[in-house]
């Protein structure tokens, strides 16, 4: 088996077809060497000759520059594991007869056009993901030199990069089309929102959840007290069994707006956790607005353009921008980070393929109480935004309005790459449950095109032939699609 680094999906269907007969091809996602483990491809063959699988992919190692390795797992594919950025690792190995098919559909749905920026991979492994189920091999079996050295918290904002903008709104056509082929893409205008109903103690509620922040936390709290509105508001801070001080910090504030709540350790509470306890207590306003232990309101009037924009735009929920920081306040990074991928049109579908909605992120207290957090400690906002997005109208500011410190202290600063495909593993779950969702929302008729979701395709004729001219498959096989889906 000789990899094919990949090009373009041109490139990889001439490849291919220039190739000896084969049943699977390891395809090079980078121009870092692979070293195969001993029997790793006759695993993968044998593994592809049970499953028929459209593509597979496993765990892998990467040798340091003193040459010792390290061991580099990668997530299980899910229905929700939508992201470009999804991490297959430098190599995978695709079925070589299911890949000429759909390369050469996409081609033709292509016709003059030019290839988009990323060759065609994005649409080429979505697809392919319809065809049936990627399988996940959990053994290491190659080696690769690592050329990334970046911490996880240094990479997490690559697909924000002004650079990145034009094949960012590429991959969004992609997954647009994506969606409308398994029956999941939102097309009903979302839900406003009469936000005047009700009695609440004060208009809005800034909602702190905190641990261990003693260094950070004191900012956070006068950032929110310092709030200037025509409005009454508060603080709620719900201290999860602080032990370095940080409980000493909010005893000191003589503020009444200051609410703390200390729930039981035994409750052992995520972030969730702790903001379902704000959003359900007694003092929380029409409003609860975010912010973390160690980040600041760019300003005074932060608090105030969040609840104008509820009012103005009748939303469910209210998202800003941010800028990055050091923790001296020092602009780091790519600047602000707005999401202007959102739009009123296609936002609450592209959700879905990128990371986070933003910040500082603010809800209409009755819709929070029933969505309801995950008691999580990552991807907590993520589950709630999707689901308030959903169904409820969703307002942005787009101006720098929250500062979000990036220091040693943030809990995903340096993840292992254990931590970092938890992580993966769970947004995709939330993903795939949120798809599912709206599958059923969009009420069709008929099961979900997604072997993933238990339904067979019928995608490969009775009489499949691999010395077939058009290897055993027929146009009419292919699932009906008149738009191009890059």
């Amino acid at each position: 088996m000789t990899p094919i680094r990949f090009k373009n999906i041109s490139q990889l269907r001439e490849a291919i077809l220039d190739s000896p007969l084969q049943h699977y091809v390891a395809v090079l996602l980078s121009d870092n060497p692979v070293d195969f483990a001993p029997g790793a491809i006759e695993r993968i063959e044998q593994i592809g000759a049970d499953t028929e699988s459209p593509l597979l992919y496993g765990h892998y190692r990467e040798r340091l520059t003193d040459g010792s390795l390290v061991r580099q797992p990668v997530a299980p594919y899910q229905i929700g594991s939508v992201t470009d950025s999804f991490n297959f690792g430098p190599v995978v190995f695709i079925n070589a007869a299911t890949a000429l098919h759909v390369i050469s559909r996409l081609l033709d749905l292509l016709g003059n056009d030019p290839l988009p920026l990323d060759g065609g991979w994005y649409s080429l492994r979505l697809r392919l993901s319809v065809t049936g189920t990627f399988v996940h091999i959990p053994e290491y079996l190659y080696t690769v030199n690592k050329s990334d050295f970046r911490k996880s918290g240094e990479r997490q904002f690559d697909y924000l990069k002004a650079s990145a903008e034009v094949m960012q709104r590429q991959h969004e056509e992609t997954f647009r089309l994506h969606l409308e082929l398994i029956g999941a893409r939102l097309l009903e205008k979302p839900e406003r929102v009469n936000v005047s109903e009700g009695s609440f103690p004060v208009e809005a509620s800034v909602v702190i959840p905190v641990r261990n922040r003693v260094r950070t936390v004191g900012d956070a709290v006068r950032s929110a007290l310092s709030q200037q509105t025509d409005f009454d508001f508060n603080l709620i801070v719900v201290d999860n069994g602080s032990t370095d001080g940080t409980s000493d910090v909010l005893a000191a504030i003589d503020d009444p707006r200051l609410h703390v709540i200390n729930p039981d350790p035994s409750e052992q509470l995520g972030i969730g956790g702790c903001w379902n306890r704000a959003i359900d207590s007694e003092w929380c306003g029409r409003f609860a607005v975010q912010l973390d232990s160690d980040d600041v309101y760019a300003g005074p009037d932060t608090l105030a353009r969040v609840v104008a924009k509820f009012y103005a735009d009748r939303c469910g929920m209210v998202v800003g921008s941010y800028r990055l920081t050091d923790l001296d306040l020092n602009p780091i990074g790519e600047g602000i980070i707005d999401h202007k991928e959102w739009t009123d049109r296609n936002g609450r579908n592209n959700a879905l393929r990128v990371n986070g909605f933003g910040a500082p992120r603010a809800f209409y207290t009755p819709i929070a109480r029933v969505c309801r957090f995950p008691d999580v400690s990552y991807g907590e906002d993520y589950a709630m935004c999707l689901r308030v997005s959903r169904e409820f109208y969703v307002g942005r500011i787009y101006d720098a309005i929250y500062l979000c410190r990036r220091w040693e202290g943030n809990s995903d600063a340096d993840l292992s790459p254990e931590a970092v495909v938890a992580h993966q593993v769970y947004k995709d779950y939330l993903r795939s449950i949120e798809i599912q969702a709206r599958i059923k929302l969009n009420a069709v008729d008929t099961p979900p095109v997604m072997p993933m979701l238990g339904n067979d395709l019928n995608f490969f004729d009775d009489d499949f032939d691999l010395d077939d001219e058009n290897f055993g498959f027929d146009d009419d096989d292919w699932i009906d699609d008149d738009e191009l889906p890059f």
